[in-house]
């Protein structure tokens, strides 16, 4: 029997060792052995029956819990167990939290004891309520995304959605005693930043070292999530294109669904009590996707890459994005994502834990990378027709929308939409009824 996560040897007692019976107690429960070697061979311990009095007292004085303590006898030769349950609520050491985490023992500090107690209350930070932010202050588009997407889905009925944005909210259980919960205004809030100030999501493309531009999404994470996948794909990768018989096909270096699938975990699972944005570093033959947060207490990297159940460090916001369809509930996301990957050529994902960051990283499907000057056309091709749905889009869904606003929810210039519009009439896609200040939009299909 060798050490682990739930064993720990030691050759004789100190009062310090209290710290790891903390750390158990803390964790998943454990047993320290007093009396043997690192090696597991019994040396005995000299003062069994005193510290059989003694220890007991000191685990309950000290840290406020009961642990059990044997005696045992091998080969003349007297030995301490002590049986440590792990416990519902935090254990601290003169005032200090520690954690078993493998075979080691960890002091917990900074976020990671923040949210260690938030785990061990039973309070999630997305749940605690704003002052400032009342449901008028909510964004039409965030609803009109999340209505469209949940539909879609199948996850709600149109009569379940055909109710007044409070009492979809209050549906959503993002509401306690009228006032909106932190993961209802960062959903559904335009200037989500006013929440969390790092609550955005920076893109870059990279050659090297060397930053080649980048953007930045802002908005409430319905907005982002609606977004930065169009983004990446029209802005920042390049497809290779290909014909089978007489149809076009179209392959991207990166799996799209593996790609959404990781940026929507990103988007749930980040600790934005940070204030840092989401980044996403794009580079020919790589790409990263990286989020301040932790992982559930007791996992490991391994453990994320196994079956497993759900633990969303969000679990409020996961509820929003489960109902839109985004995401599903079953812990299945990082095997859909390796799923996606296997189905385009590409080697499966690899996670980097990195303190209180969580990275994954996606390695490029080599034979579809191409040169800019193959894909600027096509690229500016999609980019438009990308545009130009949404355009239709925005203004099937409010047909007296104003031009101002349309430029605020394409987050592109006036200039754009003036073009668009006027190449969309000539089509006899769209036709203005009316002047500019009464009129309306009528969408011809």
């Amino acid at each position: 029997m060798a050490e682990s996560q739930n064993i720990e040897w030691k050759e004789s007692w100190r009062d310090e060792y209290l710290k790891w019976i903390c750390g158990f107690a803390n964790a998943q429960g454990g047993k320290i052995y007093i009396g043997k070697r690192d090696d597991g061979t019994i040396i005995g311990v000299s003062d069994a029956k005193k510290l059989m009095e003694d220890i007991p007292n000191k685990i309950q004085n000290k840290l406020g819990i009961v642990a059990d303590v044997n005696l045992f006898t091998e080969n003349g030769l007297s030995y301490i167990e002590i049986v440590v349950s792990p416990w519902a609520f935090p254990v601290n050491y003169d005032g200090e939290y520690h954690y078993r985490s493998g075979s080691t023992k960890q002091q917990l500090r900074g976020n990671a004891l923040t949210n260690f107690l938030i785990s061990k209350t039973g309070m999630k930070w997305d749940a605690a309520t704003v002052a400032n932010i009342t449901v008028d202050d909510l964004d039409k588009e965030s609803f009109d995304i999340f209505r469209r997407e949940a539909l879609r889905s199948g996850r709600m009925t149109k009569e379940d959605l055909d109710i007044s944005n409070v009492e979809l909210l209050d549906k959503l259980d993002l509401m306690i005693d009228g006032k909106l919960k932190r993961a209802g205004a960062l959903c559904f809030y335009r200037n989500a930043e006013k929440v969390i100030s790092g609550c955005y999501v920076k893109i870059g493309k990279f050659e090297g070292s060397e930053l080649l531009y980048q953007d930045e999404v802002h908005g409430s994470l319905l907005l982002m999530a609606d977004r930065v996948i169009d983004l990446i794909y029209l802005k920042y990768l390049k497809a290779a294109i290909s014909y089978h018989r007489e149809t076009r096909v179209e392959t991207y270096p990166f799996a799209r669904d593996a790609v959404r699938e990781a940026v929507y975990n990103a988007l749930i699972h980040c600790n934005w009590a940070d204030n840092i944005p989401i980044q996403i570093r794009i580079e020919d033959d790589v790409m990263y996707i990286s989020n301040s947060s932790l992982l559930p207490f007791g996992w490991t990297v391994e453990t994320l890459l196994e079956a497993h159940s759900s633990k969303p460090f969000n679990p409020d916001i996961a509820r929003v994005f489960y109902r839109a369809g985004y995401i599903e509930s079953w812990g299945r996301g990082i095997q859909k994502i390796c799923d996606a990957c296997r189905s385009l050529g590409t080697d499966e994902p690899e996670y980097i834990v990195h303190g209180e960051d969580i990275m994954v990283k996606f390695n490029a499907l080599q034979s579809a990378k191409v040169s800019n000057s193959k894909a600027s056309k096509h690229q500016n091709e999609a980019l438009a027709e990308a545009l130009e749905k949404k355009l239709m889009r925005v203004l099937k869904d409010n047909p007296h929308i104003t031009q101002g606003d349309i430029v605020k929810m394409l987050d592109t210039s006036r200039a754009t939409v003036q073009r668009m519009t006027k190449t969309l009439v000539e089509q006899g896609k769209i036709e203005r009824i009316g002047g500019k200040r009464y009129g309306y939009w009528e969408i011809h299909e």
